[in-house]
Formats: structure tokens, sequence, C-alpha cells
């Protein structure tokens, strides 16, 4: 059993109990966003749904690996930012996009900051993870924003419509996977009360399942089908769903991520269906260690399943005076990397940059005059 100043811990993380300073609040940043916008789309063959769903990336590139590559040239972001759709009847379109306003001068700068130094991840220990019970939290906001895909992965709400989650949980970088084909996204719902005169049961949690909705269309960038995750593919692990019809639950906005400098306490947190926990939602939070322009990598403990979670923070915005939840991230899994001569894991999450922030915003806006503050 956790012991109480754990739990203690857990309800302020989650329910933003933590009192801050009364002078200081960490700030949403301002940012302003370029365009991206698409410019043609052409029909390509149907895709054969061929691949294996992997709920584990691994690449050979790690940190040091990621600041050393050279920032795309204006062409190339624009190749990397197209994105293929596949429809529900099986038919695929491939989008090609340009890019409006955009300043590949303050981008080199933002790209070339430096991280923080990283520690060693502590790959066996403690394992600081949180099984959520009980409809009052699982059906309730933030955890509610936290679905199931049909893949086997997790995905985040971002829309009435639309889920956000990880790209190689629709596509190995090579083909779509078998599951994409029909691919559905589950939402916890309670299982109908046996009727039963036995009173004694009334204090165990209630029984959840997942109800079904058939997705629409799929979007998948071409940074991940181009490089997948054994080049700098990694960095586009990224793909938004859209359901056939309205989810009518709260969503949780995405935002541009921030410096890790920036967040409260240097943290991110996350809730997702990891495998070993099966039908549980499992939530956690840790401190950021290492960044790139693209990446966050971290030590919060998870298993294969939580992938596509919606990383977040919560923080002050200033426009509307509030505390706001945003979607900074992408959960993408476990990276396996040599490093010295010896193998390491990380534990990494795609960042929400301002293009690719503008390119999602615009997937499920379907304009670009909502998506020009992140």
């Amino acid at each position: 059993m956790d012991s109480l100043p754990t739990l203690l811990i857990l309800l302020c993380a989650v329910r933003g109990a933590l009192l801050y300073h009364p002078i200081w609040k960490p700030m949403w940043p301002v940012s302003k966003v370029p365009l991206v916008l698409p410019q043609l789309t052409e029909d390509l063959d149907a895709p054969e749904f061929t691949a294996e769903a992997k709920l584990e990336v691994t690449s050979p590139c790690g940190p040091e690996c990621h600041k050393r590559a050279s920032m795309p040239s204006y062409e190339e972001l624009k190749e990397l930012l197209s994105y293929e759709t596949l429809y529900f009847n099986g038919s695929l379109t491939q989008t090609n996009v340009g890019i409006y306003g955009l300043n590949m001068a303050e981008l080199a700068r933002t790209q070339g900051t430096k991280g923080r130094s990283r520690a060693k991840r502590q790959i066996y220990g403690y394992d600081s993870r949180f099984s959520i019970f009980g409809k009052d939290f699982l059906l309730n906001y933030p955890f509610s924003t936290s679905v199931k895909v049909s893949t086997g992965c997790t995905g985040t709400l971002v829309a009435d419509r639309h889920v956000l989650t990880a790209a190689h949980c629709i596509h190995d970088g090579k083909s779509y996977v078998k599951g994409a084909k029909k691919l559905k996204v589950g939402f916890l719902k309670p299982k109908q009360k046996e009727e039963s005169s036995n009173q004694t049961r009334s204090h165990l949690p209630e029984k959840m399942k997942f109800q079904w909705i058939r997705v629409k269309r799929t979007h998948v960038p071409k940074g991940w089908i181009k490089g997948n995750a054994n080049d700098i593919g990694m960095d586009y692990d990224y793909a938004l769903l859209e359901l056939k019809k309205p989810h009518k639950r709260r969503y949780m906005k995405i935002g541009v991520s921030p410096m890790a400098k920036q967040l409260p306490a240097g943290r991110i947190h996350f809730s997702g269906y990891d495998n070993d926990r099966r039908g549980n939602l499992v939530y956690r939070f840790c401190e950021v260690r290492e960044e790139t322009y693209n990446l966050l990598y971290q030590q919060c403990d998870a298993q294969p399943g939580a992938s596509g979670s919606g990383v977040y923070v919560r923080m002050w915005k200033r426009e509307h005076r509030r505390w706001e939840r945003r979607i900074i991230g992408i959960f993408s899994g476990h990276q396996w990397v040599e490093r010295d001569g010896m193998p390491q894991d990380f534990n990494v999450a795609v960042r929400i940059t301002p293009l690719k922030y503008a390119q999602i915003c615009y997937w499920i806006k379907g304009n670009y005059a909502d998506c020009r503050d992140g």
C-alpha cells in the first residue's frame, strides 16, 4: 500500500492543489506560430496494412546524436510536415504543405539551445506509477481525456472529435499496421450494475469497460513515414485521429512546449494504459532530465501501451487569468541507445514545437485563423 505522504503528493499534483508563490506563477509563454497550410492533395494506392503494431520505439540516435543533426532546410521542413491521410474506407491521400511566417534564423537559434545535463536512469527500483480507480476519478478531467487506441496504444482527447497519439501506433515507418484498417478509440465507462442483495460489495471500486468509436480518418506526418525512428523520424512520432462522431467529453487543448526550465518544478505528467496493468489507467509525473528542440528525455516509469499518451503541464494563462493544463508532447516510449559503449535507455516524448502546433491545430480546426497563438 502506498504511504500517506506519497498519496498526498499525488493528489496535490493531479488536482492542482500545490500552492505557488503569490507573486511568481509559471506562465504559459506567448508563442506566435507560423502557418502550415495544405497546398496539393493527391490520391495514393491503398495501403496493404501488413505491419505488426510495435508498442516500443527503438533508435540508435540519442540526445547527443539529435543535437548534432543539421537543421532541416525550408524545403526539407515542408517535406517533413507534409502528411498522409488514411480514411476509414481504406483510401489514402498525400498532402503537400506550404510554410509561411517562419523565421529560419530564430529557428536555428532555438535548435542550438543546450538542454540540461542528463542523470543516469534508474532502470530498476521503486515503481512510481499510480493506478487510477473509481469513476469519480476516471470519468473526470484530466483522467477522462485519456483513451485507448485499438492497436494497443493510448491517446488523448484534444477536441470534440479528435485524438492525439503516436504515429508508430498507426504506421511503422514503412507500412500501416494491421489494426489501422478498422481503427477504433475506447472510452472507459461503468459496467451495468448487477442486481444483488449483497450490500458488502458496495465498497468495491465500480467495474469499468471500454465503449468504442470508429476512427473516420488519420493524419500521419511524412517526417515519420520518411525517417522512422532509425533516422531523425522520431522527432515526428505523432498522429491525429478524427472520430466518426463527437465523444461529448471535456478535452485538453494542445500548446507549444516551453523549455524544460520554464515548467513547474521541471515536471511533466501523463496517463496511459500500460500493458502490465491491463484495463487500468496509470498516471505518473517526473522531472525532465534532458531536451532537444524536438524531444523531451525524462525518467517517468512507463511500459508499452502508454505510448501515445499526451504529456501535459499546468501553467497560468495570463490572457484568461486562470490555470490551464495543455498537452505539450506525445509520449513515444523507451529508446535504447549505446552511450560510451554501454547500452542505456531513455523515456522519450515528442515536443509540440511551433510548427507541429500549427499543423496539428490546422488538422483539428481546418483554418489557420484559430492557430496563431500557441
